[in-house]
């Protein structure tokens, strides 16, 4: 019984002396010494983390005019590219904020025309903006995109299915507005991102 246990132990520990040694962490950093990129490997999957976004990644143009939003103290960055992925499941989430001069209304306007060629655009009224993306199911298989109930007077337009969907969400800022545009993409093992 002692030698059995002994065997396993001795199992245990190379094979996890194996799989902490295919692990890799590569950081990559910016000009000031702040992360710029963070891309960590295993054999059961991944975690790549970027600030470097595009407006190809998140799938719509900048509002004519708009400046990206600079980064606060103490708060995180205002753009990321994220893609987890592992045992037949991955998730990409793309993300920029933006300020405008601009009324929220034109730059909802702008954007519900942008998103129309991805789909029916839905409109939703909150009272506050939180970028979640839609993942939960709503009901039998159902990939239908929905409001979150509050009203108010910040506007996020959801276009897509919940595992691809693109998310624009305006709010009002002193005499413009801010927004959010976010791209999510999620599949199981039977596709890709």
């Amino acid at each position: 019984m002692r030698r059995t246990r002994l065997q396993f132990s001795f199992v245990f520990i190379a094979i996890a002396v194996l799989f902490v040694s295919a692990c890799s962490i590569n950081v990559k950093k910016e000009k000031n010494g702040e992360d710029k990129q963070v891309d960590i490997n295993t054999p059961v999957g991944g975690i790549h983390v970027s600030k470097a976004v595009t407006p190809e990644d998140v799938g719509v143009p900048i509002y004519p005019g708009a400046r990206l939003k600079e980064k606060e103290s103490g708060k995180g960055d205002k753009s990321a590219n994220v893609n987890i992925s592992g045992f037949g499941y991955g998730l990409r989430v793309s993300a920029m904020e933006y300020e405008s001069d601009d009324i929220p209304a034109k730059v909802v306007d702008y954007y519900k025309d942008q998103l129309k060629r991805y789909g029916n655009v839905l409109v939703c009224h909150t009272s506050h903006v939180n970028v979640n993306a839609d993942i939960k199911d709503h009901g039998e298989g159902s990939q239908e995109l929905t409001c979150e109930g509050a009203t108010g007077v910040n506007v996020e337009l959801k276009v897509g299915t919940k595992e691809n969907q693109h998310i624009v969400a305006v709010e009002p800022e002193g005499s413009g507005s801010k927004f959010h545009l976010v791209y999510v993409r999620t599949h199981s093992k039977d596709a890709d991102i």
